[in-house]
């Protein structure tokens, strides 16, 4: 396996001018993401086809205010407009989809402060603390397990989604106790919502910040306190 060893961190006055090691590892990133993305991408495409339970609807039962996801100040979060025009089958597939990212993001939030501080619950790690050159160095059998783990959470998934009556992003099945008539639990899936979508926010802004400043951890927001 290739190693990339990594430049002393930038001073700050030239924090706005990328080095070869950040423009390169910038590339990495994009490919390694690229290639997750093409592997998902097949395995989606050998799934079996899930038929929502519900009939097709107008876009109204999605922006009401009493719809799950619709909370102020944003309101109907669609800053793209990608829900214009679209029936209700799509929209329960990009509710599924924003659910699954946000969980994602949510614990690569959690992850990347614990790898940040030196903290490994399950294991002695001999890696950096820079979440991004951990990456970079962890063994190919270290990625293997990761894709292999994904895959079978994947086919996992897609298993749970065939049972009648699922509701998107309801894995473990709590519609089947409760559904939104009940406010406690519509405030539950807000909550879960929206720290999904600031977790996709974050760990964007985060991944930037190390890539061309070489902050990561808790002096991450230096600049702004300057």
């Amino acid at each position: 396996m290739m190693y990339y060893y990594i430049n002393e961190r930038l001073p700050l006055d030239q924090y706005n001018q990328p080095s070869t090691y950040h423009i390169i590892l910038l590339s990495i990133l994009t490919m390694k993401t690229a290639i997750v993305s093409c592997l998902v991408a097949s395995a989606a495409a050998f799934a079996p086809s899930v038929v929502p339970p519900k009939s097709s609807t107008d876009l109204r039962a999605w922006i009401t205010e009493q719809a799950v996801g619709v909370t102020p100040p944003a309101g109907f979060f669609d800053p793209l407009g990608l829900s214009n025009g679209k029936d209700d089958v799509t929209m329960r597939y990009y509710r599924e989809a924003e659910l699954k990212h946000g969980r994602v993001a949510m614990a690569a939030c959690l992850g990347w402060y614990l790898n940040a501080g030196g903290v490994h619950p399950a294991f002695d790690s001999t890696l950096s603390n820079d979440p991004l050159k951990a990456m970079i160095e962890l063994p190919a059998v270290g990625w293997l397990q990761f894709v292999l783990g994904c895959g079978a959470i994947e086919w996992l998934g897609v298993q749970i989604k065939e049972r009648p009556g699922y509701e998107p992003g309801d894995l473990l099945g709590a519609a089947y106790w409760v559904d939104d008539t009940d406010e406690g639990w519509v405030d539950y899936q807000n909550k879960e919502m929206n720290n999904g979508r600031l977790a996709m926010l974050a760990i964007t802004g985060m991944i930037y910040q190390d890539v061309f400043t070489g902050e990561y951890g808790d002096m991450m927001y230096r600049q702004l306190v300057r």
